[in-house]
């Protein structure tokens, strides 16, 4: 789990990321999920986008993207998930 000053220090980080995924009205998937996880290891922070087409709350659909990456969930602000998963190969984020 992350603390709230490690919240705070990956929002800062990821505010100026630009989404690398979107979730449709298909919602997520096990396609989404894998990429996403592989997405996470070389990239250790993500961020999601919901489109409006989407029927699916996106805290929910961020609650099912973190558990099937194994990620943190960082934000949800929006439409916009923020994910974070600490690499093992690829370290660059220092925590606070």
């Amino acid at each position: 789990m992350l603390t709230g000053k490690q919240k705070r220090h990956l929002r800062s980080l990821a505010h100026h990321l630009d989404p690398l995924f979107q979730v449709g009205k298909g919602g997520s998937n096990e396609h989404l999920i894998r990429h996403i996880s592989e997405a996470i290891e070389k990239r250790e922070l993500l961020k999601v986008s919901v489109l409006n087409n989407c029927l699916e709350d996106p805290r929910e659909i961020a609650q099912e993207l973190a558990e099937g990456a194994k990620a943190e969930l960082v934000q949800v602000i929006g439409k916009t998930i923020v994910l974070y998963k600490e690499s093992k190969d690829y370290k660059t984020i220092e925590l606070p």
